[in-house]
């Protein structure tokens, strides 16, 4: 398959270092498509699971990353975003320090080739949820890795039965961050931030969903994750922009 070449990329929430990290399918996408600049909007590194001893350190996850530095090496522009699961980087942002070509930073500005500024941050600074009880969000996380669990085995049966992969941890995730994202507005936040500050948008992640929105006049663009969605958001050259959905079929992988 030839490689499609994009302005921009935006990945997040990849959560190297665990179980259901899908590594194999975000090493091939990289492989497919190529891009002037690659956003890493945080969760790349699940140090979570360090502090949980539940480290799930595999190959394809070093491919993975190598695949991403090979990105840097070629000219690409690579910038890491830390989010709440990998927030031991954020000490080191204000000494400059990053890992060889790739810069680390809290948030950054993408001007947009339609002209406009997009904050891009992972979010986890606007949620309710880490804001005022961080130790809820660790629940949460347990309890995400406990449904992924019970989808694998749920989908094992369905396909005993003759019946397609549906994920349970997905469906069950979203209603539940529907709820939360009602009650502590994290859309609503980031959007109001964004307008006091002169923005016309924001780039995030954290909620695991992908979605390109207006919000009170704010463009509003999530790229999903690469645990279940396997999802990214493009910007094109011409200015639009495209959530694209990677799915893989050995080594011939084609977009939704």
């Amino acid at each position: 398959m030839p490689a499609k070449t994009y302005r921009s990329i935006f990945v997040s929430d990849i959560h190297f270092g665990t179980r259901d990290c899908k590594a194999e399918e975000l090493n091939n996408f990289l492989k497919h498509n190529t891009c002037e600049t690659l956003y890493l909007v945080g969760d790349i590194i699940d140090a979570w699971k360090i502090q949980q001893n539940k480290w799930r350190w595999k190959q394809s996850h070093t491919n993975a990353i190598r695949r991403i530095l090979g990105h840097a090496k070629r000219g690409t522009r690579v910038v890491y975003i830390a989010g709440n699961h990998d927030e031991f980087l954020r000490p080191l942002i204000p000494y400059g320090m990053g890992f060889g070509q790739v810069e680390i930073v809290n948030q950054a500005e993408h001007v947009g080739a339609d002209g406009l500024r997009y904050l891009v941050t992972h979010g986890d600074l606007f949620d309710g949820i880490s804001k005022i009880a961080p130790w809820l969000n660790f629940l949460g996380d347990k309890l995400y890795d406990f449904i992924l669990g019970l989808n694998s085995r749920f989908n094992w049966i369905r396909h005993r039965l003759g019946f397609g992969y549906w994920s349970l941890s997905r469906y069950l995730k979203h209603k539940v961050k529907s709820s939360v994202d009602f009650i502590f507005q994290f859309e609503l936040n980031l959007a109001n931030y964004c307008r006091k500050r002169g923005f016309d948008g924001v780039i995030c992640g954290h909620i695991h969903h992908a979605e390109i929105k207006t919000i009170n006049g704010v463009v509003y663009m999530n790229d999903g994750d690469w645990v279940e969605s396997m999802t990214a958001l493009v910007e094109h050259h011409g200015g639009g922009w495209e959530i694209v959905t990677w799915t893989q079929a050995h080594d011939s992988d084609h977009l939704n």
